[in-house]
């Protein structure tokens, strides 16, 4: 754990207001969430893990100066730290005990970026198909099946399911779609990428990275980035 900072004064008022949404939406899966900051230079790299889609989510901020921050934090203790507007600084929350993904991070380099990922418009109807499969299979359950696992058997069959010609599976498009990180416009950029046994959906608004189906384990840091 590396802490030389006491507080964070972020590039503009938006960016303190975007980092505070992407809190409320960790918290909205997860009252009692941690997450992970690292600063390298004047950005600032969020990392959480919603724990319904099983993934890791990154959104990253402008800082106005340059920090070496490496800690983990409550996300509920940071969100009320951030500053309503102007240009005010946050005071960083104590370090709490890090969960177990905090430790496994995606690597730091070697990004590369793959094809035939869809468009956010097909990424989009993809996931409200999803959703109504979801329903459909759910209402034709009988009484007696009903169940929670049940449903977790449904959900992960479908939210398994890899997208196109990708290996992305459709549970990092849900997460991405949730957390606030994909628009509907057409021309909205998003891109799939991959470095070891990682992958990694990014947009603009923030990244959804998750390990490939069956890879072995292993330790690393991504790279703080502000571009998501």
């Amino acid at each position: 754990m590396t802490v030389s900072v006491q507080s964070l004064r972020f590039a503009d008022a938006r960016e303190a207001a975007d980092l505070g949404a992407f809190l409320g939406r960790l918290l909205h899966y997860d009252r009692a969430a941690a997450v992970r900051l690292q600063a390298g230079g004047g950005a600032l790299a969020v990392f959480g893990r919603p724990p319904s889609f099983d993934v890791l989510a990154i959104r990253t901020a402008r800082l106005a100066d340059a920090h070496d921050l490496d800690v983990t934090v409550s996300a509920g203790d940071l969100l009320e730290a951030l500053p309503d507007e102007g240009p005010d600084a946050a005071v960083l929350p104590a370090p709490v005990t890090g969960p177990p993904w905090a430790g496994v991070l995606p690597p730091r380099g070697g990004w590369r970026e793959r094809s035939g990922l869809p468009g956010p418009v097909a990424l989009r109807a993809a996931l409200t198909a999803a959703v109504t499969e979801f329903r459909d299979r759910d209402e034709a359950l009988p009484e007696d099946r009903r169940t929670r696992a049940e449903r977790d058997r449904i959900g992960h069959d479908i939210w398994s399911r890899t997208l196109a010609d990708t290996e992305l599976p459709l549970r990092a498009v849900h997460a991405a779609q949730s957390l606030g990180f994909l628009r509907a416009d057409p021309a909205f950029p998003v891109a799939l990428l991959a470095a070891g046994s990682w992958l990694r959906l990014r947009t603009p608004y923030g990244s959804v990275a998750l390990r490939r189906a069956g890879a072995a384990g292993g330790l690393g840091n991504l790279a703080v980035s502000v571009t998501g």
